[in-house]
């Protein structure tokens, strides 16, 4: 189990490292069409960032708000604080807010940018639905993407693809403006890379971030059961949820990467771009390291 963590580090450190390439390759490409120095462009890289800062620390209120969340106490719901409670001493976390969702759909999502801001939310679904047994294997999981720091690798993948997302766009309406330029052969070949930069950019961005979430899952169900010392209680908890199903009535895409399972409703084509592994992997992954224990 330590070395499917740790593969899957390196993994998410590599996938980050060409996102800011990527984003910097963005630059530069915008940089050369205008001319350099142009001051709609920083203007632009100025905005975006004040505006993913603005998203990194009011992220986590967000995210309850959209979803409906309802924060509890111990008397409220015993059984939920008990178990996070008690996970929060294994794990040496400070103990996290808890908050319920009233929906059906079995699920859950963790939040916060750090171990010392952070939230976790149960629906009333999952509650219903699992045993102790399986509640404490999802909280295990939730728990492990704040140890892991998970929620602030999300958050700055996010930021990266907001900027991204905001640079393309005007990218793409500059290069109408401009395409009457074309004094030299340089200028043609920026009017093409801007133009497809423009395109390919979003969905390039989104891609990278559904890489960084997909292997953060599976990173989060490996400290899931060496946590729990458990791997059969997430993958009880992984069958009753492909069973019974995730999508939540309340449908938010922006907050879909950090529930415990897809919360969107879809089809075959959609899974490609859900910020989720399909269930059936996360089981198998756990299935090998019941057997490489």
């Amino acid at each position: 189990m330590y070395s499917d963590i740790a593969a899957n580090k390196r993994r998410t450190i590599i996938i980050m490292v060409l996102f800011i390439a990527f984003v910097a390759l963005i630059v530069w490409i915008f940089d050369k069409f205008l001319g350099g120095g142009t001051d709609i462009f920083y203007g632009a890289l100025i905005g975006s960032l004040v505006y993913a800062v603005v998203t990194y620390y009011a992220g986590a209120r967000m995210a309850l708000a959209v979803n409906g969340a309802q924060e509890i106490h111990k008397q409220d719901n015993p059984r939920l604080w008990r178990i996070i409670e008690n996970l929060s001493i294994t794990d040496g976390l400070p103990m996290p807010r808890v908050f319920i969702i009233n929906d059906p759909a079995p699920n859950a999502f963790a939040t916060g940018r750090d171990p010392q801001h952070a939230a976790v939310c149960a629906t009333s679904g999952i509650l219903d639905m699992m045993d102790d047994t399986e509640l404490e294997s999802v909280f295990a999981h939730e728990l492990g993407h704040i140890k892991n720091y998970d929620i602030r690798v999300s958050m700055v993948a996010f930021a990266l693809t907001v900027v991204i997302s905001l640079l393309a766009d005007i990218m793409l309406r500059l290069t109408w403006f401009r395409g009457g330029d074309r004094e030299s052969e340089n200028n043609q070949v920026f009017l093409i890379l801007g133009i497809v930069a423009a395109i390919l950019a979003p969905l390039i961005a989104t891609m990278i971030q559904l890489a960084v979430s997909r292997q953060r899952e599976y990173l989060a169900d490996a400290t899931s059961a060496l946590t729990t010392r458990y791997p059969e209680g997430l993958i009880s908890a992984l069958n009753k949820i492909g069973q019974n199903g995730s999508a939540l009535k309340r449908q938010n895409t922006a907050t879909a990467h950090l529930f415990f399972a897809n919360p969107l409703r879809g089809h075959a084509i959609t899974n490609l771009f859900s910020t989720h592994p399909p269930i059936k992997d996360r089981i198998a992954r756990l299935r090998s390291m019941e057997t490489h224990a």
